[in-house]
């Protein structure tokens, strides 16, 4: 075992421990294990919220999107700025309403406004869906990073065995408050690793970060246009709509508990002003995939460029380090969608009597969906690469009754709210696995159109027909 592995492995067994002495949960109940007691500081729901600003996209994929795409890599910037401007208006509301409804997942959301149990299980099984192939994600990311770094597929499947285990070992025993604790430290790291990884590369590169874009300017030009195969203007717009609509509006179940959990609105807004400050530290990932550019050969494997530059610009013992780094932006998101998943179960599609069973069936559920995922990872982690597409997508078509059920009065009934939901998922899924040619627009962002169209006739049905019913009933 060489030194980066040791380091890796040592640094993986350390982010757990940090998540098991997050207190365990005394009353045995759901809600605790979820939610915690809905007063977390603005502090600690900062990190929580922060973490989907953080995962595993943040290495591999962005840095990828940089070495093949140029500047469409900034797309992930966009988004995250109408995420946090939406969140400012959207997450004091989702609290408002939780608090009040006692919620804990987002089905339950959908079952309290639109009085549809039936909505809330669809919901629930469309979130718990669409949810798994990200959890995938991070689980086969984790393994690729412990790979690139140590030189070792042996080393990088125990990596992704080691890590789920002990995700599932901390997740189990602390709930959100867990989560709340490695996700000081994974910020913490995430920020030293991205920050090690960048200087060793302008140390590297010719003419440092100033050289690196002048050269880039001078042999790449059409790298900082929209015009690569692929990531064009198209691209662009629509990729950012359909990832600020779904991260803003609260379509992903596992954004949900650290809003509940938040002590205050004023705590959310307040995050949701300061948390753009997240996306300077991603410009990084996009800074080392220009350098990629200039520093590796052509062809090489988009998603390997960020951790081939740590092992050619890095000593062993900080390419270790930034492979915990980034291996704790693996860990901490597969632990909220997790916890999204398996309450979204438990408590909305199995409806357990009570919170003690519910919190029973809650914990298997989180072993299966652990499981699942990295057994996917581990014998077929290309099974899901098209169903990864329809994460954002397909969980983006519940925005719609998202955006009526946090109004102060529900102007939609629950069956169009379903009827456009299942529009919208079953159109995405036929474009998707149709082979159907929509060029570089997001599928997720056409299938929303028929969502719409389905919900608003809908609507219009139920209401010409309650209307029609009132002078029957008066005569």
């Amino acid at each position: 075992m060489n030194t980066t592995m040791a380091i890796t492995l040592i640094g993986m067994v350390s982010i757990a421990v940090v998540g098991v002495s997050g207190r365990r949960p005394r009353s045995g109940e759901l809600g605790e294990w979820t939610v915690g007691k809905r007063k977390f500081s603005t502090f600690t729901t900062w990190f929580l919220q922060a973490g989907e600003a953080f995962t595993t996209f943040s290495f591999l994929g962005l840095a990828g999107i940089a070495f093949g795409g140029g500047v469409a890599a900034a797309f992930a910037l966009c988004y995250l700025a109408i995420n946090f401007i939406l969140q400012y208006f959207t997450a004091p509301r989702m609290r408002e309403l939780g608090r009040k409804g006692g919620y804990l997942t987002q089905a339950d959301f959908f079952t309290d406004r639109y009085r549809s149990p039936l909505l809330g299980k669809v919901v629930a099984v469309v979130g718990a869906v669409f949810l798994l192939p990200y959890l995938q994600l991070q689980i086969t990311g984790l393994g690729m990073i412990v790979q690139l770094a140590t030189g070792s597929r042996t080393g990088g499947n125990l990596s992704m065995v080691l890590a789920t285990v002990l995700t599932v070992a901390f997740v189990l025993w602390s709930g959100i408050r867990g989560i709340a604790r490695v996700a000081y430290l994974k910020d913490a790291l995430m920020i030293f690793g991205l920050v090690v990884l960048l200087i060793g590369v302008a140390v590297s590169v010719r003419g440092g970060i100033g050289g690196l874009f002048e050269t880039v300017r001078d042999s790449h030009p059409q790298l900082l246009t929209f015009h690569q195969e692929g990531y064009d203007a198209t691209f662009f717009v629509t990729a950012v709509i359909i990832s600020g609509i779904g991260g803003g509006l609260g379509t992903m179940a596992h954004l949900w508990p650290p809003v509940l959990a938040a002590v205050s609105g004023r705590a959310l807004r307040k995050n949701a002003v300061w948390l753009p400050l997240y996306q300077i530290a991603l410009g990084i990932p996009v800074i080392v995939g220009f350098a990629g550019i200039l520093m590796l050969k052509p062809g090489s494997p988009a998603n390997s460029v960020a951790l081939t530059l740590a092992g050619q610009t890095l000593p062993g013992w900080l390419v270790g380090v930034v492979a915990v780094a980034a291996a704790s932006a693996a860990m901490v998101p597969s632990a909220a969608i997790v916890v999204g998943i398996s309450s979204l179960l438990s408590r909305n599609l199995l409806s357990a009597r009570n919170e003690r069973t519910q919190l029973r069936t809650n914990h298997l559920c989180v072993v299966a969906a652990a499981a699942l995922a990295l057994v996917l990872g581990l014998t077929r982690p290309g099974l899901l690469s098209d169903l990864l597409l329809l994460t954002y997508g397909g969980l983006t078509q519940l925005a719609p009754a998202i955006v009526m059920g946090l109004a102060r009065k529900v102007r939609l009934d629950a069956v169009p709210a379903l009827l456009g939901i299942l529009t919208g998922v079953g159109v995405l899924i036929w474009l998707t696995f149709g082979s159907v040619d929509v060029g570089t627009v997001d599928t997720g962002l056409i299938a929303l159109v028929p969502n719409l169209v389905v919900t608003a006739v809908a609507q219009l049905v139920v209401r010409s027909r309650s209307l029609a019913a009132v002078p029957a009933e008066a005569n």
